[in-house]
């Protein structure tokens, strides 16, 4: 499948109505595996559907390779039935009285395809997704996740050039979610199907994309890879909606500026006199430790004291909760932390830790250099 480009895309429902989508300039590479995260009402659905050609863009033009599908400049719409891509809904949408393997083949026989070619396709999504035990099956004999596994098989059945998924595990509980996110991966290198996915869950997006698109209020924020998201975020909004626990943030402000943040503010005008403009600093909890003892706390480190007001276990790892006058700082760590609730603690995080953003929550890609350059004694 050519490359997906968006170029200036918009959406707007009316004339007095602020645009679902603006402006938005987006490239889906051939293969990938695009998920276009956000919260709720952030446009990230109706990307996917001006994408399918369910929605006809108010501005820009959408491009499949050199050709325009839709552009109202140029007075082009491609429908949605002659771009060659599959959609699965958050609703399964399977026809309640065909079976299984007809439900499956259900795409394949609108085409008209030779029944030897249809059954070999047939199969072959069905062996690969695990349902050609209930081939004979009807849809309300299934559970959620096999349900799910069966809309996904008719639409790779159809070789769609896109599969483009709008939320399609938001149904499923937390243990066929996780199984359903390893088969999507498994799809996704097996058949090489360039994907674009629709959620809110960022942990589906971390663990499944290729590539994320952080979407609000109808823009794009950041596009990158999972790792560039979470370890550079482009901004407060991204740093904030990306990880969990979410990252602790000590805003610089003169009217209402924390203790902690004051301390921050100290550390890093002492350190980097050439910062200007600091709005806030971020720190992620896992980059965050504590000790009991200040010899303790390595040379350079961005330190201060708190009292542990919260021990909360997770499972294979614990939070701390640590407050002073005026702040809250979260920690996340694998050990087993001996400490008692009351008790006074240091924590600390070096230089290259902090994310710093101006005044306008924007990243600031000077502070970046300056503190992975710092060199902790």
């Amino acid at each position: 499948m050519p490359t997906i480009n968006l170029r200036g895309a918009q959406k707007n429902y009316g004339v007095n109505s602020a645009n679902a989508v603006s402006n938005l300039d987006l490239e889906i590479r051939d293969g990938e595996f695009m998920c276009l995260l956000g919260p709720s009402g952030c446009g990230k659905t109706t990307t996917l559907r001006m994408i399918a050609g369910l929605e006809n863009l108010s501005g820009g033009e959408i491009r499949i390779g050199d050709r325009v599908v839709d552009s109202i400049f140029d007075g082009v719409f491609v429908p949605p039935e002659k771009r060659e891509m599959g959609l699965v809904f958050q609703s399964y949408a399977l026809w309640p009285h065909l079976t299984i393997e007809r439900n499956t083949d259900f795409g394949l026989r609108l085409r008209k395809l030779p029944k030897a070619e249809r059954e070999a396709r047939v199969e072959k999504v069905m062996q690969a997704l695990d349902i050609a035990k209930y081939r004979d099956r009807y849809p309300s004999q299934l559970s959620g996740g096999q349900q799910q596994r069966v809309a996904l098989a008719r639409m790779l059945a159809v070789n769609p050039g896109v599969l483009l998924l709008d939320e399609p595990l938001s149904n499923l509980d937390a243990r066929l979610r996780l199984e359903m996110r390893a088969e999507l991966k498994r799809l996704h290198k097996e058949f090489k199907t360039t994907i674009v996915f629709v959620t809110h869950d960022q942990w589906e997006a971390m663990t499944l994309a290729t590539t994320i698109a952080v979407m609000n209020e109808g823009t794009l924020q950041q596009m990158g890879t999972p790792n560039d998201i979470y370890d550079r975020p482009a901004n407060r909004f991204v740093a904030e909606f990306v990880g969990s626990p979410p990252i602790n943030i000590l805003s610089f402000d003169k009217n209402g500026t924390s203790d902690v943040a004051k301390e921050a503010e100290a550390y890093l005008s002492s350190r980097y006199p050439s910062l200007r403009g600091i709005g806030s600093v971020g720190i992620r909890p896992e980059a965050l430790s504590y000790a009991t003892r200040k010899e303790d706390v390595p040379q350079g480190s961005f330190s201060g004291k708190m009292v542990v007001t919260g021990i909360l276990p997770t499972g294979g790892s614990w939070i701390l909760e640590l407050r002073s006058d005026s702040h809250t700082l979260f920690l996340t760590t694998h050990a087993l932390p001996r400490l008692e609730l009351g008790e006074k603690v240091r924590f600390f995080a070096p230089p290259e830790a902090l994310h710093v953003f101006d005044k306008d929550g924007q990243r600031i890609t000077e502070a970046d250099k300056l503190l992975r350059s710092a060199k902790l004694n």
